[in-house]
């Protein structure tokens, strides 16, 4: 009678939803009367309802020990394993239940909830092995909704989007575990796991140290362990060749440490890039371009490999794809260095689609007045119409546009206004010269007039002879 009426209060709790004291009152009961199985049942459904399935499933289970006929304890011995993830013994306990009572429609519908988390188990195991972790996530979602304390499935769920990439969500649902099971090996490999994806290998060594001390045979936490200290040494030892000079030697080890694990995108983008560095030291610049490329290909946000691309763009004239990538830096970053870099590549774009007029005189940048001069009297006297009167009329017209163009580049090179508005790529027409215009022959009779002037004489059709005074 007493351990009836401590019952009857527990039901009391129990319906104004009051668990903990719903719990402390079957536990009266339960020590008034142990071997009751109805009380165990109750503080079974209990337990279930504060989400503390494995001490649910022990009260369940010793209900059913009392009572192999007490139906509501095998729905929740069935219930607490399905809750679990261990849906294989959960169907076995609904079976019973049909056995007892085959009209029972709860325990048919948890039957099929049962089948159907088996067969997301399956899908997934298949699909983690084809490495298609977004359908494994799908998979685990499905099945947590009938499973929601099983923790192997938030564990799997927790490195499949550890391997996507979805580090903060993989970190969470591992840290969810990690609160309620410290201990729990395969939490900590996770929560390591995101680490080292991260590029925090240091504390990610230290994860997998903590859960193979937890559970020394787990392979999946020792390979992770073994890879992030070799990337660590590897990486640090080409860093230090770099630093000393030693650029083959540190392209090697860089290269090396890029076939340790191809999954660990963070780093390999920083090891791509490292290599792109090294590259453009030793004036590989495609080879660095190329090692840029497949850095942001792994990290699209990685702003120093679209610096390194762009620099190695503007030393081989790419001015087009250098400004891409100095526009994205700076729509990501926007600060003045960023802004400069922009602007000087939009400057070198605008010149390279320009005549070279240095390149037409022969002459480079720094190139003095007297060299200009001496480099334009060569050029226009090799280009000038009269020189090829007795060419075809194609020759003479590319002769003629060629003449045209020296005229052109010694007007501005000649003049350090408009050399300098040239070098910096603004628009010439500002200056009012207008090259449609242009009439070269005025600048080479003013060149070439004077004592001691310039004169041909024909020595035959289509042939001339220069005399200099």
């Amino acid at each position: 009678r007493e351990a009836e009426a401590f019952k009857e209060q527990g039901n009391a709790y129990y319906a104004k939803k009051d668990y903990n004291e719903a719990f402390n009152y079957y536990t009266k009961a339960i020590d008034t009367c142990p071997n009751n199985a109805s009380y165990y049942g109750n503080r079974a459904a209990t337990l279930m309802m504060l989400g503390r399935f494995r001490e649910a499933l022990e009260d369940a289970q010793q209900s059913v020990r009392l009572d192999d006929s007490f139906v509501r304890g095998h729905l929740r011995e069935g219930k607490c394993h399905l809750s679990l993830g261990n849906a294989m013994a959960a169907s076995r306990c609904f079976q019973r239940v049909l056995e007892l009572d085959h009209k029972n429609t709860q325990a048919q519908q948890e039957l099929k909830n049962a089948t159907t988390v088996l067969e997301y188990e399956k899908i997934a195991e298949v699909d983690f092995e084809k490495r298609d972790f977004r359908k494994v996530v799908f998979c685990m979602d499905r099945a947590l909704e009938f499973a929601p304390a099983c923790h192997r499935f938030k564990i799997l769920k927790a490195e499949c989007l550890a391997l996507l990439g979805r580090y903060p969500e993989a970190q969470s649902v591992a840290s969810d575990i990690l609160r309620m099971d410290s201990t729990n090996a395969d939490a900590l490999y996770v929560r390591g796991l995101c680490l080292y994806y991260e590029d925090c290998i240091e504390k990610a060594v230290q994860f997998f140290v903590q859960a193979l001390r937890m559970a020394p045979d787990h392979e999946k936490a020792c390979l992770a362990c073994r890879n992030a200290k070799a990337l660590k040494a590897k990486k640090e030892d080409g860093n230090k060749a770099f630093k000393k000079g030693n650029y083959k030697l540190a392209y090697e080890l860089y290269t090396e440490a890029l076939g340790i694990d191809p999954n660990n995108i963070k780093t390999n983008a920083k090891l791509y890039c490292n290599r792109g560095t090294v590259n453009s030291k030793l004036r590989k610049l495609e080879e660095a371009i190329d090692d840029c490329t497949n850095a942001v290909k792994l990290d699209d946000t990685y702003i120093k490999a679209y610096l390194r691309r762009a620099q190695c763009y503007m030393d081989t004239q790419q001015y087009e794809d250098a400004v891409r990538d100095y526009e994205k830096v700076y729509q990501t970053e926007k600060t003045k260095e960023h802004k400069q870099l922009l602007k000087n590549a939009q400057v070198e774009l605008k010149k390279s689609k320009r005549k070279d007029y240095y390149k037409i005189l022969g002459v480079n940048k720094n190139a003095s007045e007297d060299e200009i001069k001496k480099a334009y009297r060569k050029r226009a006297l090799m280009h000038h119409p009269d020189r090829h009167s007795g060419a075809s009329a194609e020759v003479q017209k590319e002769e003629e546009k060629k003449f045209k163009e020296v005229g052109e580049a010694f007007t501005i090179l000649s003049d350090p206004k408009k050399k300098a508005r040239y070098d910096s790529g603004q628009d010439l027409e500002e200056d009012g010269l207008n090259m449609g215009e242009f009439d070269p022959n005025n600048i080479f009779k003013a060149f070439f007039s004077g004592p001691g002037a310039f004169s041909f004489e024909a020595s035959g059709p289509g042939n001339f002879f220069f005399q200099f005074g």
